[in-house]
Formats: structure tokens, sequence, C-alpha cells
């Protein structure tokens, strides 16, 4: 009943199909950037940077996951929420498992948008898309993971930081400042941050320096494990009045 629950809250706001549409915008406007100032564009290591841009998409999922959480208690929601269903951790819970599978399909969706995206500037430029390449393949993959496991994420921070505004800030921050200031500091170490991980998991030319691809996934998942404890913890403890 819980996970019915999340299901239809989803489907009555707007702001997933909000994000949705920008993250098509976002991916397309990526990968029109690579493929039209570069001519190289038939090799596959051109094609896998280009199509790695779904991975992105990841930031908007790592939005709508806080949003899960957060929003309920910026619209003052949530006391009905855990009126209905008085076991918080079973709400939270709920709320990780129908978000990990939105931030999947947003994942799936953005790379299907990448690969149309790429297969249309390929051909008018006279070339085809690597279809061969398990590269390529394995990028798209590790994109779709990244999006399922920051929204995730985002679930955790929204639960964590209940000021939905406060929680953007935070996670936007981190992402953009906070994970650079970091590197410059500790160097090598910082590739086992979250963003870092998402990078190498996606197989972003930023990203040719962390580690590899299967342990880039296992990090950032035991990521979404830490922040989905700390999500259960917080929330059966704190009082929602």
């Amino acid at each position: 009943m819980t996970v019915r629950a999340e299901i239809r809250k989803l489907l009555t706001i707007r702001t997933p199909l909000i994000l949705f549409a920008a993250a098509q915008l976002l991916v397309v406007a990526g990968i029109s950037g690579v493929l039209a100032r570069r001519d190289d564009i038939a090799a596959a290591a051109i094609q896998r940077d280009a199509v790695a841009h779904a991975g992105l998409v990841s930031i908007l999922t790592l939005v709508l996951g806080i949003t899960a959480v957060a929003g309920e208690y910026r619209h003052r929601t949530i006391s009905d929420t855990y009126l209905t269903t008085p076991d918080r951790a079973r709400v939270v819970v709920a709320k990780l498992g129908v978000y990990s599978v939105v931030g999947l399909v947003f994942g799936v969706a953005a790379a299907a948008t990448a690969l149309i995206s790429a297969a249309l500037w390929l051909s008018g430029r006279g070339a085809s898309l690597a279809t061969g390449s398990g590269e390529l393949w394995r990028t798209v993959g590790g994109g779709i993971i990244w999006n399922a496991l920051f929204c995730a994420i985002g679930v955790g921070v929204g639960a964590l930081i209940t000021n939905l505004m406060g929680a953007v800030a935070a996670a936007l921050a981190w992402l953009a400042l906070v994970e650079g200031v970091v590197a410059a500091l500790v160097g090598d170490g910082a590739d086992w941050l979250p963003f870092a991980l998402g990078s190498a998991l996606d197989a972003l030319p930023t990203a040719t320096d962390g580690p590899p691809q299967w342990l880039a996934g296992v990090a950032l998942a035991g990521y979404a494990a830490v922040f989905a404890v700390a999500a259960v913890l917080t929330t059966v403890r704190r009082d929602v009045t």
C-alpha cells in the first residue's frame, strides 16, 4: 500500500515531468556540443564521450530524489503521510524503492535520447553509430545505473535535510564546489567521492584516472546504502510537528 501511495503522489505532481523534459534537453545539448565541433566523430571514443552525457542527467534525478521527502516537508503533507502509515521506516523504504526505479527510468530515457541524437548527428555527417563498441554500451549502462543511484541518494539527502531549498542547494554546492576543493586538497583520494564515482561509472572523459567502472558502481551503491540507512534512522526519531 505504501508503494502504491508513493506512485500516486509521483503521478500527481509536475516536478518529475519538468525534470524529465529538462533531462532530454540536457542530453541533446551536450551531445550536439561534442559532435558539432569534432571532425573525428566516426571514432568510437568520441561517440562514447558524447553518449556519456546521459549520465549527467543524474544531477536532475538527485534533485528529484530530494523532493520525495523534503518536498513533503515543504508542502506540509508529511504529517498526513506518517498518519496514514505510522511506520516511518516503511515510508522511507518505499520512497527509496520507488524513486530508485524512477531514476532508472530517467537513465534509460536519457540513454535512448543520447543514442538517437548521436545517430542523427552522425548520419547527417556521413558517419554511423559504433554499435559494435563494447565501451559504448558500458558507458550507456553505467549512465543508467548512475541515475538510479543518485536518485536514491537524493531521497537520503531529503530525509536528512528536510528543508527543500536547503537540501537542493547543499547537494548542488557539493557537486559544483566541494568535490573540486577536496580534489585540489587530497588529489587522487577525491576519486572516491560521489560525483567522481558517477563520472567513472559513466566513463566521462574527466574520469579517465578514476577507479574501474565496476568498482565505481560498487562504491556509489555503498554511498546510496549509507544514505538510505541514515535516512531511516533519522526519520524514525524526528519530530515532524
